[in-house]
């Protein structure tokens, strides 16, 4: 068995439902809580062929998995998703990895309609709402949730970007306040990406832009899917036991908080 519970991280024995897991961050999280340990539910929306190989990926190294598609907006989903994840394990649900969100399209305010902002809103914002809530039965004392925020919430992110940055900054302020609502049984943090190399750049974020922040920064280069799962896998553990509230900024030094 090839897991990696003799790092820091140890996970051995939880179960982690990953929303977003098909692709980039989501699949590289998926990968890592496995590795720690962790049987894992992902769920995906488009990317099957990402879930479906990041499942035969954690069998092949002795880990437990499946792969679900569902829409994370969609309350009947999330229900599913929860539901098919306790039955598949041990009934419970010790972590919560909640990658599902994106832009979907760069729009200024002049250019937006209610139909764009209500759907970030729901992708990156209401989704977390709808999946903490629906985990929350099935968490015991110990439970961590852990959202994808971005640094954009932080910020208000590049030209068009208001919507995405406005529904980020609502999952910041969720994290905060569920953490004093949740504690001391169940801690909630959440990460917030910069300049992450992954297919959401390779669709909003010109190259040169990409080069030019990569330049800037004191590491010089962009990050990495495994980089966020890294910090994933360590909020998701008893190693971060003391943290909870917390918006963790992982950016490689472009931007301090």
């Amino acid at each position: 068995m090839n897991l990696d519970v003799a790092g820091s991280h140890d996970l051995t024995g939880k179960v982690a439902v990953v929303t977003g897991g098909g692709r980039d961050i989501g699949r590289a999280c998926a990968i890592k809580l496995a590795q720690c340990g962790a049987a894992v539910a992902i769920n995906y929306h488009s990317s099957s062929s990402g879930a479906v190989s990041a499942v035969e990926e954690i069998k092949a190294m002795g880990g437990k998995a499946f792969a679900m598609q569902g829409d994370m907006t969609s309350g009947e989903d999330v229900t599913a998703l929860v539901e098919k994840t306790a039955q598949a394990f041990t009934g419970n649900v010790d972590v919560l990895v909640h990658v599902t969100g994106g832009l979907v399209a760069r729009k200024t305010l002049a250019e937006m309609d209610m139909d764009h902002w209500e759907y970030v809103m729901a992708l990156n914002s209401t989704s977390f709402m709808r999946a903490a809530k629906e985990v929350l039965p099935y968490m015991k004392n110990g439970g961590s949730i852990v959202g994808l925020a971005s640094q954009a919430g932080r910020d208000g992110g590049g030209p068009g970007a208001s919507a995405y940055a406005a529904s980020k900054g609502a999952v910041m302020t969720f994290t905060r306040a569920l953490a004093k609502e949740l504690g001391p049984q169940i801690r909630v943090n959440s990460i917030c990406p910069g300049m992450i190399d992954t297919d959401f750049h390779n669709t909003f974020t010109k190259s040169d832009v990409r080069k030019h922040v990569a330049n800037i920064t004191p590491l010089k280069r962009e990050g990495s899917p495994e980089d966020v799962a890294n910090l994933a896998a360590f909020l998701a553990a008893d190693s971060s036991a003391f943290i909870t509230g917390t918006n963790v900024d992982i950016n490689g030094g472009m931007l301090f908080s």
